[in-house]
């Protein structure tokens, strides 16, 4: 069989980190991230140009230099189990945080979910890295990072089991035996772990794609490490191609070992269309340089748990923000104070170093994108791209000039041929129930009589 690039595409409202302004673009509508129309206009122009899967990402938390789409957006499941109303084809992919939601609750709502869009549906496992989520939440303290990916591991593993409750022919509907239920093919989940102590089933039967797709989103060694051993779809950021190569090859050999299927991997990538390479490369330099130092700062602050640089003057020293226990991002925290302190930088010379302009290999005429496409497909260091565009016209301008050359190559699909679940879009297998090896059905028993 062919092998077949698969591409999703992510909404973002008006805005997230590094994109302050883009509410006021006239492409757009300011309160965007909470009109239904706005994300129906983006999951049916990922139906008309044929893509896998419409991807939400999300977060909770606000703060004062929270980005406009982070201020005001609409819960993920909630919203896609409306689009799954107004479209017959297209993968929905909700993002959920294992760190703070409870699996009863994601697995009882992605699976709605699945069945509502017929076997449509995807969940993206999160691990919140903001740390103030933790009081929204109501709880003492942040999760370190490694606990954070160790609860993630697990939290999968329980959904996982929930969704497994009803085997395929627990409900046989047989009015004339007045056999609703078949208690043989009912298996309640019984698990007792580090995080989690869950004991019942799950009151939602099985979809025609089995269960839903489990993607997952991190970069960090632990995060590849839950990738490897847990998820069928990897969303990430690219590196240089040889790195992109590497990684790749990880994920399989690392997949390989424990016996199960590699995961995709699928970088986000803002590809930009126009009619000559010069002009797309205009564009892309003219799109970073547009960006002010204020709202790079603030931008900035998203690592350190959202802390406010801007109440230090950015031509001074790179300030000292004592012995914090940084639970978010603390390898990246690390790094960026570290060399802050062993050259001298300044505040502002630290944010232009961690925002530097980089050309995108995926920027110029359709013919040019199509080709860095191809050429990263053909070595491997990708399986596939999620779309982070921000405006309707760019995702149009890829969608009429990308994807016919592709579809031209035979690298991607003319029609969804495959079959009419997100599972059948990525070539992925219907699972079996994932039970544990000591799981039992409920006993058949006859009713009782008068």
């Amino acid at each position: 069989m062919t092998r077949r690039l698969h591409i999703g595409a992510a909404y973002h409202g008006v805005g997230g980190p590094g994109t302050y302004r883009l509410w006021t673009n006239p492409e757009l509508a300011p309160d965007a991230g909470v009109r239904l129309d706005r994300y129906l206009e983006w999951a049916r122009l990922a139906e008309e140009g044929l893509l896998d899967f419409f991807f939400l990402a999300d977060s909770v938390r606000i703060e004062r230099h929270s980005p406009p789409h982070y201020l005001n957006r609409l819960e993920p499941i909630t919203a896609l189990a409306a689009i799954a109303t107004h479209t017959r084809h297209v993968g929905l992919v909700a993002t959920i945080s294992s760190t703070y939601e409870p699996p009863l609750s994601v697995a009882r709502a992605i699976a709605s979910l699945d069945l509502i869009s017929e076997g449509r549906a995807g969940v993206n496992i999160v691990t919140t890295t903001d740390e103030g989520a933790a009081r929204l939440y109501g709880a003492d303290a942040h999760p370190l990072h490694a606990d954070r990916y160790a609860q993630a591991g697990e939290f999968v593993d329980v959904v996982r089991g929930l969704w497994a409750t009803y085997g395929d022919d627990a409900f046989p509907y047989d009015a004339a035996a007045e056999r609703f239920l078949d208690p043989g093919d009912v298996w309640p989940l019984r698990h007792e772990g580090r995080f989690y102590r869950v004991e019942g089933g799950l009151n939602v039967q099985r979809s025609r794609q089995g269960e839903p797709v489990v993607f997952q989103a991190g970069d960090s060694p632990e995060g590849r490490e839950l990738g490897a051993s847990h998820a069928e779809a990897i969303f990430s950021f690219p590196r240089p191609l040889d790195e992109q190569v590497a990684i790749v090859a990880e994920y399989r050999r690392r997949a390989a070992e424990l016996g199960r299927t590699a995961p995709l991997v699928l970088p986000g990538i803002s590809p930009i269309v126009a009619s000559t390479d010069d002009e797309a490369r205009a564009i892309e330099r003219a799109r970073h340089d547009a960006k002010p130092f204020d709202e790079r700062l603030r931008a900035f602050g998203r690592t350190f748990a959202w802390h406010d640089f801007t109440q230090y003057d950015p031509d001074a020293a790179f300030p000292d923000l004592g012995d914090q226990d940084w639970r978010a991002h603390p390898t990246k925290v690390r790094e960026i104070v570290e060399s802050a302190r062993a050259e001298g930088l300044t505040l502002r010379e630290v944010v232009d170093r961690s925002a530097p302009f980089r050309p995108s290999p995926f920027v110029g005429t359709a013919e040019t994108v199509a080709a860095e496409l191809l050429r990263w497909f053909d070595a491997e260091a990708l399986d596939g791209v999620i779309l982070l565009q921000h405006l309707p016209s760019d995702f149009r301008a890829f969608i009429d000039g990308v994807v016919p050359i592709l579809q031209a190559r035979g690298v991607y699909r003319t029609a969804y041929d495959e079959g009419s679940t997100l599972r059948s879009h990525l070539g992925l297998d219907v699972p079996a129930p994932r039970r544990a090896a000591d799981a039992q059905p409920w006993e058949a028993r006859e009713p009782a009589t008068a």
